[in-house]
């Protein structure tokens, strides 16, 4: 079978500043995108566990890279996240999406490093009047295609939103979270055990996971910002239409025109 692991910075054990994410500095953000890179090979190598012909591949979803490329093990990286999610699920006919360093959305209480898309400029995004994360967003981005998400890794509250989203979903815990910049850690060895153990159940178990399809077209995405909105992005995009000079609502029919 097919796989496509989502990762992100954030949700990795030992990161809990944006000064180790919002950077390239290599001495603030090595040491977590070298953790997150183990925990990805420990998912890797969970999925293969149980499925050994495993087809695996993963996407960098930390817009100014999270990962170390040629230190992944037992998975193909395909890229930063600049390449959408959209576009591989419909070209890479994936069986099931697995998430690694997942953080929670915007505004969700005692969540490290709590963010939707961009942690300095959007304050949340509303789909159809429910509020949704990354999390959310590209499970339903993977369910419109049949495709279950059956696992994620990040911190408690991220672990909690997924589980809201996908009942059934298998989760593995790596810290959690006290605070925006604060959270307690597991171990680098036990936060990779438990990616590892986690994601083996997963696979093991993906037959009994559905594809998420909780929210159903049409579709009105709000997406509400800290400042008044520059971007030239919406001025020009047909479906946008300014609520305020901080919010902007796109009414559509296909997820494939929503920002996810």
């Amino acid at each position: 079978m097919r796989y496509i692991l989502i990762t992100d910075l954030e949700g990795a054990a030992g990161v809990d500043s944006f000064a180790q994410t919002r950077t390239t500095d290599p001495v603030a953000k090595g040491p977590g995108m070298k953790q997150l890179t183990l925990e990805v090979n420990a998912c890797a190598a969970g999925i293969r566990s149980a499925d050994s012909d495993a087809v695996i591949d993963a996407v960098d979803g930390h817009g100014s890279g999270g990962l170390y490329p040629e230190e992944l093990v037992g998975c193909r990286y395909v890229g930063l996240i600049g390449t959408t999610v959209h576009r591989l699920l419909a070209e890479g006919a994936y069986d099931a999406m697995l998430f690694v360093g997942q953080h929670a959305m915007a505004g969700t209480v005692a969540a490290p490093l709590n963010h939707t898309y961009s942690s300095l400029e959007v304050m949340y995004y509303r789909l159809n009047d429910a509020f949704i994360g990354e999390f959310g967003a590209r499970a339903l981005l993977a369910g419109s295609m049949g495709v279950p998400v059956i696992f994620l890794s990040g911190d408690d509250k991220a672990a909690a939103e997924a589980s809201m989203f996908v009942p059934e979903i298998e989760t593995a815990i790596a810290k959690r979270g006290r605070g925006l910049e604060l959270a307690d850690h597991l171990s680098s060895e036990e936060a990779c055990r438990v990616i590892r153990e986690g994601a083996a159940r997963a696979v093991a178990r993906m037959a009994g996971i559905p594809p998420y399809t909780g929210i159903e077209a049409p579709y009105t995405l709000e997406i509400r910002y800290y400042r008044p909105i520059a971007d030239s992005y919406w001025t020009s995009n047909p479906h946008a239409v300014f609520v305020d000079e901080r919010t902007v609502r796109l009414a559509v029919s296909d997820l494939s025109l929503l920002p996810f």
